[in-house]
């Protein structure tokens, strides 16, 4: 059993431990690697984007429609690519099949 003082030192390092290396705590306790928050900011400026590019394409501005729709669009596969989970090793390219 640890005194108070081991304790507190032990949560110190397994906190710092954390902080630094988050990717080998997650295999050391068998996790996955945690995922990146969803930044809402990006989704709500891709809704009003879209929004935008409907409204543009009724009034009948196709080109600013288009515009924005490509640009809503380009946020959107950001946000994916961002928030899509961590690489887990392995080979990266799948052998041929003959």
């Amino acid at each position: 059993m640890l005194n108070k003082e081991d304790s507190r030192r032990l949560a110190q390092l397994e906190r710092q431990l954390r902080r630094e290396d988050p990717d080998f705590c997650s295999r050391m306790t068998g996790g996955h690697p945690a995922r990146k928050p969803v930044p809402v900011s990006l989704i709500l400026a891709a809704t009003v984007i879209w929004a935008a590019a409907l409204i543009l394409a009724v009034v009948g501005w196709w080109a600013a429609a288009i515009v924005a729709g490509v640009w809503a669009l380009v946020i959107m596969v950001a946000l994916g690519y961002r928030c899509r989970p961590a690489h887990r090793g392995g080979p990266d390219i799948l052998p041929p099949v003959w």
